[in-house]
């Protein structure tokens, strides 16, 4: 017995089991058919209908969405009374006709764009190349399904699968989106919009672009988004820091790029140098990021790089490493 009980007290304690997450039952969630349409509409969807006339518009029904049950409407908009939100990535002009061609095809406008007042008009967090397409065919409306809050564009446009984004997309839109909370809603953070802003990295990245359109973002991503965490600052003073970030990240460029032209001169023509590079002077390479490990200092990694990148002894590389740095693959753009 007295055994049996030293083995027990020895024994370490199971970790706690998570929760299991419950699936919600068929049909429980939300309102039924007839839901959507019954009841007073919003104070706010009432505003809205009324903006919608003012513009030229016409409503052509008020109901409930079926899973939260905001009051929005379904609205005609004269096309040159909806744009873009002036944060999205920029237009890709064959996506933009390939959408032109199609439509005609069809005879019909079958996608609602989402639509948000804005000032006499509206502006459209999702709908910038059937916007253009429509632009393009002559068209006179738009269908457009108008939401009264200004602020759910944000939420929308990160949430926005119109078009696959490449990281460059990414990063361009959403420091877009956070030069634009700053301007309009100043005491917001990182930290409030991180559903929105998606990754700290993001906007990092997204300052650099501006600086640089040709700046490798890929090749840094993954060092970045290791060391970069939302701001609790306001986001007019967390964009200062960001600003000497991606200066110190476009300095480390300049150094990598000018290790990438040593590797030229030894011989080497892949174009997968420059991922070599940074996956050398990476001090973070091997250490393994734990879920509750710290993040490791931005400015102590940068600094690190920078100070490799111009050491970088283009001899040590091997024909072998160019070749697996290709069958790997280099860092998305």
């Amino acid at each position: 017995m007295a055994k049996a009980a030293k083995t027990t007290a020895n024994k370490k304690p199971s970790a706690p089991r998570k929760p299991r997450k419950v699936k919600p039952e068929a049909g429980s969630i939300g309102l039924t058919a007839l839901e959507c349409s019954t009841g007073t509409p919003s104070a706010d969807v009432v505003r809205v209908k009324k903006q919608i006339d003012e513009a030229g518009g016409s409503v052509l029904a008020c109901y409930r969405d079926p899973l939260g049950g905001h009051w929005l409407a379904l609205a005609a908009l004269p096309l040159e009374r909806v744009k873009p939100t002036p944060y999205q990535r920029e237009l890709s002009k064959t996506h933009a006709d390939r959408l032109a061609a199609v439509i005609p095809k069809v005879g019909r406008f079958l996608d609602p764009v989402i639509a948000v007042p804005d000032g006499d008009g509206f502006i459209s967090p999702n709908g910038m190349h059937r916007l253009t397409a429509l632009e393009t065919l002559g068209a006179k409306t738009v269908v457009a399904l108008v939401m009264p809050e200004p602020e759910i564009a944000f939420r929308i446009l990160a949430l926005n699968t119109e078009k696959a984004h490449t990281l460059k997309d990414k990063a361009i839109e959403v420091i877009r989106m956070a030069r634009a909370i700053a301007a309009d809603q100043p005491k917001k953070s990182e930290m409030d919009m991180a559903f929105e802003l998606e990754q700290a990295s993001l906007v990092t990245i997204g300052v650099c672009y501006e600086k640089s359109p040709r700046f490798s973002g890929g090749a840094y991503n993954s060092v970045v988004s290791r060391t970069e965490t939302f701001s609790t600052d306001p986001m007019s003073k967390s964009l200062k820091l960001r600003e000497e970030h991606a200066d110190k990240l476009i300095e480390l460029d300049v150094a990598v790029s000018a290790a990438v032209e040593r590797l030229k001169a030894s011989g080497f023509t892949s174009g997968y140098l420059k991922p070599i590079v940074v996956a050398r002077v990476n001090p973070l390479r091997f250490v393994k990021a734990g879920k509750d490990d710290a993040k490791p200092d931005f400015d102590k990694t940068i600094d690190k790089m920078i100070e490799g990148a111009k050491k970088f002894d283009a001899s040590k590389v091997k024909a072998q490493d160019v070749a697996i740095a290709a069958a790997v693959g280099g860092g998305e753009e």
